[in-house]
């Protein structure tokens, strides 16, 4: 059995790791989230960061509990995930959202990002190969830890 704590080591804290993910990570968004995902080769496990800002609900209790509701989703499905780092930023409509559509569209996004995997069809046919592993040349070069 997996644990599910969300220990300090499984959050993106530092200004410099958001700029990273920001920069140079994959995104995908939808009305009421945003995803930047950055993926990292080592094996420190997926961490989360979270951008909720007061344009989204100028109410500190109603930016908690979007945060609060992220987070457990994350911390739920953290063992699935690959290793890297993920910024969910949350857009107006995420204020008006209730918590299964927060984390429905949180998982919608993971599977658009390709950092989920997506689940299994229903038919008939056997699920499609996995798509061949990246060239390594595709691969930017790995930047310095912040200082």
């Amino acid at each position: 059995m997996t644990s599910h704590r969300f220990p300090r080591s499984a959050r993106v804290r530092a200004r410099c790791d958001f700029d990273r993910v920001f920069k140079a990570g994959r995104r995908a968004g939808l009305p009421i989230l945003a995803l930047h995902w950055h993926r990292a080769d080592d094996a420190g496990g997926p961490r989360l960061g979270l951008a909720v800002s007061r344009k989204v609900d100028p109410h500190a209790v109603g930016r908690n509990r979007i945060k609060r509701t992220l987070r457990e989703a994350f911390r739920h499905l953290r063992g699935e995930l690959a290793p890297g780092d993920y910024v969910i930023v949350a857009r107006p409509g995420a204020a008006a959202a209730d918590r299964a559509a927060l984390v429905a569209a949180f998982h919608d996004l993971l599977r658009r990002a390709r950092a989920l995997p997506g689940a299994a069809p229903a038919g008939t046919l056997a699920p499609a190969s996995p798509p061949p592993p990246a060239d390594a040349s595709d691969t930017p070069p790995a930047e310095p830890a912040c200082p």
